[in-house]
């Protein structure tokens, strides 16, 4: 996670909140599937998409799609080219130390290794993406991370043999293992990191917050997250219960 040093300028345009303009400015990466990518008529689409849209609904806020490379996500954030930050991104104190975060819309999950062989070493090459939470935790392993731009890449990694396994999103990599026909497979254990999946904004912005969480709060109690939550990763995905608390099976 790089530092972001802000000038009082900076500063003074990052407060002219999201809500003062007409239209609030939903930056995803549109690489990351299911929870966002670009479908085949050029526009975002995925879990995310579907939960923004709606959640726009839900706070009266009109809002349009941008996309962004993963890598300067936040610093763009941060210079206003978009008001939040809607790509699958953990809550983690590193992050939140520069932006502001919704209450998570994903429950904490696993990350877990995918290999081409069972016996795959895990404290050998291990790619991951670039300025995720899973690429810091494989260096603190000791293992040698090999880091990507995009998610893809560091699938390319490992069928190519330059990785010995990738470590991502466990919901991320099971689509792309079963529809692998056995050349990819997961290998050692699952790994609890961050605390959830949550909106992103700067830390002006804190009237959008509130509306945001709002309707996050609304999807939760009337079970409609949920609804989304099992249309995009599986009857087996980690729910909220339908009263609005805390997550859980």
């Amino acid at each position: 996670m790089r530092n972001l040093i802000l000038t009082t300028a900076a500063l003074a345009l990052a407060s002219t909140a999201a809500l003062a303009q007409d239209t609030v400015r939903m930056g995803t990466e549109g690489a990351y599937p299911p929870y966002n990518f670009i479908n085949d008529n050029g526009q975002v689409d995925g879990f995310e998409r579907e939960l923004g849209d709606e959640l726009c609904a839900r706070a009266e806020l009109t809002c349009e799609w941008v996309t962004n490379d993963w890598d300067s996500i936040i610093p763009n954030l941060q210079s206003g080219n978009y008001d939040t930050i809607i790509a699958g991104m953990s809550i983690t104190e590193e992050r939140d130390k520069v932006i502001d975060f919704t209450q998570d819309y994903y429950p904490p999950t696993a990350s877990a290794y995918v290999a081409a062989a069972e016996d795959a070493d895990l404290s050998g090459v291990i790619a991951a993406q670039t300025a995720t939470i899973q690429a810091g935790y494989v260096a603190e392993t000791g293992a040698t991370l090999l880091e990507f731009a995009t998610p893809d890449e560091t699938i390319a990694a490992v069928r190519n043999g330059e990785a010995d396994a990738v470590f991502a999103d466990y919901d991320y990599l099971a689509p792309l293992v079963e529809e692998s026909g056995g050349a990819l497979m997961f290998v050692g254990d699952r790994v609890p990191l961050g605390g959830g999946v949550g909106m992103g904004l700067r830390e002006s912005d804190t009237e959008l917050r509130d509306k945001f969480n709002a309707a996050i709060d609304a999807m939760k109690a009337d079970g409609s997250l949920n609804e989304l939550l099992v249309k995009w990763f599986g009857e087996e995905v980690q729910t909220y219960p339908v009263d609005g608390g805390d997550s859980g099976k």
